[in-house]
């Protein structure tokens, strides 16, 4: 029933500045006014008292949302994302725990957030457990300089994470690992095109003094591409068009809003194509 409530669309830079403006002007209940809502909708269903309670809460949302701009995903997104666990929390709420729904909130925000981070800073998936997850967040906290890190800080993050030292050099590296952009030249390559062409990769520039190492990297990113390639031709030509034009289009990444407007179709009726597809692709990518 609550996903019956819906929002409204950011489709621009400045609707998304409006969406804000907006949210920051909604009216903050009070606890007795979130006790008779929650009630209501806990116990009889309300769907009005549980637009209500979301509503109140968006501004919650994009604070919790604005922590997470340094992975390079649109804000948009983050706060899309965000709202769905806001919509799950007020489903699962219970008065009658005796906290308010904001603190119960934050799990389930958080929770909507980071799934989709995992998911979607690396179009291969770089954590999977929950150990590897909460090394992800924490080593990106700690990771303030562009280098890597020494012996020492290895040890004391192990140390302060209670995990492994190899578990942390593991992770680094796969943060540190850049994703593949798969085009030709230096032209743009069109995706509507169906030539496979349009898949191959670059030559790979030289990065690493150290031969060995060059030729490990080079070796894992043409099995990767391999992989990838054969994944994206299960595809459907939109499903295809999609991923491409939100991942692998070089640095231009599309929003949901920019696919929506050139299908003729809602943000989040490609936010669901591109889950689709990414599942698709990572079932893919692990059993092959």
């Amino acid at each position: 029933m609550i996903n019956k409530i819906k929002f409204s669309s950011i489709k621009s830079l400045s609707i998304h500045h409006t969406y804000i403006d907006s949210s920051d002007h909604l009216p903050i209940l009070s606890a007795d006014k979130e006790k008779k809502l929650a009630n209501k909708f806990f116990y009889n269903g309300d769907l009005k008292s549980a637009k209500i309670l979301i509503l109140s809460h968006l501004r919650f949302v994009i604070r919790i949302a604005k922590n997470y701009s340094g992975y390079g995903l649109p804000q948009s997104d983050l706060i899309q994302e965000g709202n769905i666990g806001l919509m799950k929390s007020v489903k699962k709420f219970n008065p009658n725990l005796g906290v308010r729904l904001v603190s119960f909130s934050i799990y389930w925000i958080k929770s909507e957030i980071h799934e989709y981070i995992l998911k979607n800073w690396r179009i291969v998936k770089i954590a999977t457990t929950k150990a590897q997850r909460k090394l992800f967040f924490n080593l990106r906290k700690t990771q303030k300089k562009l280098s890597w890190f020494n012996n020492k800080e290895i040890t004391n993050i192990a140390k302060n994470l209670g995990v492994k030292n190899k578990d942390v050099i593991e992770m680094e590296s796969r943060m540190f690992a850049q994703d593949i952009f798969l085009n030709n030249s230096s032209e743009e390559c069109d995706p509507d095109k169906s030539s496979k062409n349009i898949y191959s990769i670059p030559y790979f520039k030289e990065q690493l003094i150290d031969f060995t190492h060059k030729i490990e990297n080079e070796n894992w990113k043409k099995y990767i591409k391999k992989k990838l390639n054969l994944a994206l031709s299960n595809l459907d030509l939109r499903s295809r068009n999609i991923i491409y034009l939100r991942w692998l289009n070089g640095k231009k990444k599309n929003t949901l809003q920019d696919i929506a407007k050139n299908y003729g179709i809602s943000a989040e009726r490609v936010r669901q194509l591109e889950k689709n597809a990414m599942k698709k692709l990572r079932l893919s990518i692990e059993n092959k």
